[in-house]
């Protein structure tokens, strides 16, 4: 399935907010100077070592004993081993300081994904966030550290190599700078387009993780349909956009350092050609134009390497900026400012005049009043897309409404925190979610303090404990990725233990019993019972043993609720719950008449 991508030109340098980036290295100042200043000596102790050549040379040619040759080959040795030394300190320290940027990023990253609203997650897919954590942070740390620091590595070479070549020779430095403007050019030109096919590989590679990550965690519906080869050949597609893409990268950057090489040593040829004239001419000697070669070749591989380092640093710009938007998307849904924590609630919910749309602009909730009482009972049903699911969702405020007002005992929603509001509240929903711990950590999840005896307890009113012990590792078995390793009907129970276990004030179940068998069911909905006593509860479903504990029944229908009671007084309206009734639970009747 082909992505449609719109083409965006390269983000310029100036797009960035570089105070920004370069705040992440703040915690680390001290350790970073130390590793400047290593690379600093070990720069110099570079530049040094031609003149040691130059020295060396002129030993061998005009000395007539050992001892200046001796002299000279030991400094050159200690030479190295400083700047050995030197090296290794400036690699640690940025290995080090580097790590903990990608730390710092990532727990940040995450920690603000974890802060933003339902509706950022509706309109992206998991596997691009997971890519924005792990390939577009590495980028970033890439830039703060090696890059840079190989930036200034450069220059200080670049420069003190010029500044020596002048004092050796002013005709040849003037040969060798005539070259710098070309290089320039060359790496401004290339660096500027392997920008934007860089950005292009890292959607594409985003791309490609989305359909791995879907693939697998639906792995039961991709069995289930016999889609193994449809899947492959999804993301073998995508795999092959990333390929070609990175191949594209890969043929441009190879062009890039292979123009700036023959660049660079094509001025070599000219320095050899021009110095052997010098060397005949006996206007330059053989140890002099020795060393002008090595500066030459190490102007020349500077040059190269800044040209490359530019590209490099056009690349990561892409990265950086979609970090950066990641981390300034806001959630639509904040605390207010003068936002209160909500007493321990009574449990009165009230829905007055509600509105609500989501991004297309449809109408999904329309003027919709409903009053719960505390500790009362309320059922949401309604054919498909009638808004019952929005409407719970209004209750925890993962949505806020268009107009209108939810209040819980009077408190307007957008008054009270998000944290004390939730506090209060459990949600069981139809699609379960466990996460890939120990059931112990699933359970524990309601309420992180509480102890193993109060685990068990949660377990054993959600009828899960029995079964929970026959399984070999107990509390302590393994659940898999989204709890496969369990039924349907047992990682129910468990996400039921989870809501008893956080003793809420008020229960919103969805569907919450609808992936379990008949057996289990009554287990379960004898549990939900004794938790849902004294509880202000609403409930979306559809099967007739959920409506039966139902004080009154709310029927929704194109987003507003068009009939409101009890079962036997929806009966004699014989509107649309009477239709929905005989429709959905006519077959349950009978089999329950059956038994």
């Amino acid at each position: 399935m082909q992505r449609n991508r719109k083409e965006n030109p390269p983000a310029p340098f100036q797009s960035i907010s570089w105070r920004r980036l370069f705040a992440y290295l703040r915690p680390y100042t001290g350790r970073m100077a130390v590793a400047v200043l290593a690379l600093l000596l070990s720069s110099g102790l570079g530049l040094a070592f031609p003149l040691v050549i130059v020295r060396l040379l002129e030993s061998v040619t005009q000395s007539q004993s050992y001892g200046p040759l001796n002299t000279l080959a030991a400094a050159l040795v200690g030479l190295f081993l400083l700047q050995a030394l030197f090296t290794f300190a400036q690699s640690y320290l940025l290995t080090y300081i580097g790590e903990h940027i990608v730390y710092d990023l990532r727990v940040a990253l995450y920690t603000h994904l974890q802060r933003l609203s339902l509706d950022f997650f509706a309109a992206r897919r998991v596997g691009e966030l997971v890519s924005r954590l792990s390939s577009d942070v590495t980028q970033m740390r890439t830039m703060l550290t090696t890059n840079i620091t190989s930036l200034l590595s450069q220059i200080i070479t670049l420069v003190g190599a010029v500044v020596i070549i002048l004092s050796l020779n002013t005709s040849l430095t003037l040969l060798i700078a005539g070259l710098v403007p070309v290089l320039l050019l060359v790496a401004f030109t290339f660096g500027r387009r392997l920008q934007g096919m860089s950005v292009r590989v890292q959607d594409d590679l985003a791309s490609s993780t989305v359909m791995a990550e879907e693939g697998l965690q639906g792995v039961r519906i991709v069995k289930s349909f016999g889609r193994e080869n449809y899947e492959t050949s999804r993301y073998k597609a995508a795999m092959q956009r990333t390929f070609r893409s990175s191949l594209s990268v890969a043929l441009f950057n190879s062009i890039f350092m292979a123009v700036m090489m023959f660049l660079g040593f094509g001025a070599i040829a000219a320095l050899v050609w021009y110095g052997g004239r010098e060397v005949i001419a006996d206007r330059l000697s053989l140890a002099m134009i020795t060393g002008f070669l090595i500066y030459g070749v190490t102007i020349a591989m500077t040059l190269g390497g800044l040209g490359g380092l530019y590209a490099q640093l056009r690349m990561a710009v892409g990265g950086i900026q979609r970090v950066f938007e990641l981390l300034d998307t806001g959630p639509t849904v904040q605390d207010a400012s003068a936002a209160a924590a909500l007493p321990p609630a009574e449990g009165r919910i009230s829905f007055e005049d509600v509105w609500f749309s989501y991004e297309d602009g449809a109408p999904v909730l329309q003027g919709v009043s409903l009053e719960l009482r505390a500790g009362e009972i309320v059922a949401l049903v309604g054919p498909s897309g009638a808004g019952k699911s929005t409407l719970l969702n209004l209750i925890p405020r993962f949505y806020d409404p268009a107009g209108g007002r939810v209040r819980i005992d009077g408190r307007d929603l957008r008054g009270v925190t998000q944290a004390s509001l939730r506090a209060q509240m459990a949600i069981v929903p139809q699609d379960t979610m466990l996460f890939g711990g120990s059931i112990r950590e699933n359970i524990l999840y309601g309420r992180l303090d509480a102890s193993e005896a109060e685990v068990q307890a949660a377990a054993r009113a959600a009828n899960a404990h029995d079964f929970i012990m026959a399984l070999p590792q107990g509390y302590d078995t393994l659940v898999g990725e989204r709890g496969t390793k369990l039924s349907g009907g047992q990682r129910q129970r468990v996400a039921i233990a989870r809501a008893i276990l956080k003793d809420p004030r008020i229960l919103l179940l969805d569907e919450a019993t609808s992936a379990l068998d008949n057996q289990s069911e009554g287990l379960v909905q004898e549990a939900l019972n004794r938790l849902m006593q004294g509880r202000t509860t609403l409930i979306i479903a559809h099967r007739l043993s959920t409506i039966k504990v139902a004080h009154r029944i709310a029927v929704m229908d194109e987003g507003r609720i068009v009939e409101l009671g009890t079962h036997d007084e929806l009966m004699q309206q014989n509107g649309l719950y009477a239709r929905l009734y005989a429709m959905q639970f006519k077959e349950t009747l009978q089999a329950e008449a059956v038994l």
